[in-house]
């Protein structure tokens, strides 16, 4: 293990930079989920973290527009390995350079960058759906719409569909458009009762019974 000094620190820096190298507002930079915090100068995104100790650390890119990978970065110190440690453990060397993997995602294979970081937008969030521009088509799937094309169009076929009739079925026709404008009429027809008529009182059927 390396003889490091607890007082040893260095200074990790880095640049954001957009796909299209436009401007890009300041954003938080953390390390260890808090531990070290600090925001990106505007428009070139530059930031600097200081007084980092040794370790191993996670930096994140808390961005509401832009996805940015997630960084393991390595800082052991400045000394060299202790010369007394023996065995797989002499072969850990510390290095004033900070040693740097990014994710670019969950579950990406990790990627060696140096340092200072450079750290690209992977993509950017959509928080809202685009609204689509105005089809025509779109009004055929409204059921009003539906229906009043199917009600005009019978409005324009129902005198052709009349000329075509024989003078009794288009008078049966205009009758039950008649009764349908008529609820009771309607109600009355489709129980057969519009065309019965009145049976004979008792007393005429007595009349006749005597004649």
């Amino acid at each position: 293990f390396s003889n490091v000094s607890s007082t040893e620190t260095t200074t990790i820096t880095g640049q954001l930079r957009l796909t299209d190298e436009s401007p890009i507002n300041s954003t938080k930079i953390v390390l260890n989920g808090g531990e070290f915090t600090t925001y990106s100068k505007t428009p070139d995104g530059t930031f600097a973290f200081y007084q980092v100790p040794p370790g191993v650390h996670v930096l994140d890119v808390h961005s509401h527009q832009y996805q940015f990978g997630q960084v393991k970065i390595q800082w052991l110190g400045n000394n060299n390995a202790d010369s007394n440690v023996e065995g797989a453990d002499a072969a850990v060397q510390t290095s004033a350079t900070p040693k740097c993997i990014e994710y670019s995602y969950p579950g990406a294979p990790k990627q060696v960058i140096p340092h200072p970081l450079i750290l690209r937008a992977h993509a950017k969030f959509e928080y809202f759906e685009k609204k689509s521009g105005f089809n025509p088509m779109s009004l055929l799937k409204n059921p009003m719409i539906l229906m009043m094309v199917v009600g005009f169009g019978l409005m324009m076929l129902m005198p052709k569909m009349m000329e075509g009739l024989e003078p009794e079925e288009r008078a049966q026709m205009q009758e039950q458009m008649r009764n349908q404008q008529d609820p009771t009429k309607m109600m009355m027809s489709m129980f057969g009762m519009g065309d019965a008529e009145p049976e004979p009182s008792s007393s005429k059927k007595r009349k006749g019974k005597r004649e």
